[in-house]
């Protein structure tokens, strides 16, 4: 079955049921206070990009690009919110999600993007591994949480990359 993704807005049909689901299923393997995922009105921020997937039409994952502050000379984004349902895993969708977020990423002159996970979600560390992840030091409100494990990989090589657009 095919996957769709596209960047869409919180409020489109579906999204908030994913956001419902991610969130138990986040809280059930970790308490609140290491739970950092952002809220659905955090995804309508104008520096948030909320991308869908769709089998069907049926909203079956999402992940977010979180733009940083302009004026780094290696711009960086972090990947937030990447959830799939149950009944959809296994079948490409983060792979989908992960793949459009970073070609759209490169699109927006990141650099670099990066990323926490936890020690609970062994299939995200692997997956995250398998395109292309490597552990760093935990950064942010990440720092002192032994359950949070920080991830980055470099876009930059890819951004040469791009078609001139002179």
């Amino acid at each position: 079955m095919t996957v769709a993704v596209a960047v869409e807005h919180p409020s489109a049909r579906g999204v908030a049921d994913l956001v419902r689901e991610g969130d138990a299923h986040g809280l059930s393997l970790y308490p609140a206070e290491s739970y950092y995922a952002l809220d659905l009105a955090s995804l309508a921020d104008p520096e948030v990009r909320l991308f869908v997937a769709r089998r069907e039409g049926v909203a079956v994952g999402i992940a977010a690009l979180v733009l940083a502050a302009p004026g780094g000379e290696t711009p960086e984004a972090e990947l937030k919110r990447m959830f799939v349902a149950p009944a959809a895993r296994g079948a490409g969708v983060a792979t989908a999600l992960l793949t459009t977020l970073e070609r759209t990423a490169v699109d927006l002159g990141v650099s670099r993007l990066v990323l926490e996970t936890g020690p609970r979600q062994p299939e995200a560390i692997a997956l995250y591994e398998k395109h292309g992840y490597v552990r760093i030091p935990n950064f942010g409100p990440y720092i002192n949480d032994p359950l949070s494990l920080c991830f980055a990989k470099d876009l930059s090589d890819r951004r040469s990359r791009q078609p001139s657009t002179r």
